[in-house]
């Protein structure tokens, strides 16, 4: 019986990190999209703040901050209660997500080839 290769875990790369910082305070950056994913994913603050580990008042300070920080609700919710509660995002929560994972992309691609030459001529 033909043993299964062992597939190597990928190679760490060099990356970018992208945080918005809007000419009124408010920031944007991976954990507040990650955020937003995870209640898109999940239809609930609570659980998305369980999937990445933070508590629900975290998760909802971030939401809030999101909210007034672009003057507009990314996140809509609904009360609890015999039909459950539950939260969504809205469509400027979907094209916050869109737009930053968009531009992310495009940054990483431009900056990686330049920080990959900078590594190696550190390296000698």
């Amino acid at each position: 019986m033909p043993r299964l290769a062992h597939k190597p875990a990928p190679l760490p790369r060099h990356r970018v990190t992208l945080r918005l910082d809007l000419a009124n305070g408010a920031r944007i950056g991976p954990g507040k999209i990650a955020l937003l994913e995870a209640i898109a994913e999940t239809g609930s603050i609570s659980a998305a703040g369980r999937k990445l580990k933070m508590s629900y008042r975290r998760a909802w300070d971030l939401v809030e901050a999101l909210n007034s920080g672009l003057g507009a609700p990314v996140v809509q919710t609904a009360t609890g209660g015999a039909g459950g509660g539950g939260a969504h995002l809205t469509p400027l929560g979907t094209a916050l997500i869109k737009e930053y994972r968009s531009l992310e992309r495009q940054i990483d691609e431009a900056a990686l080839p330049r920080l990959e030459a900078l590594i190696a001529a550190a390296r000698g």
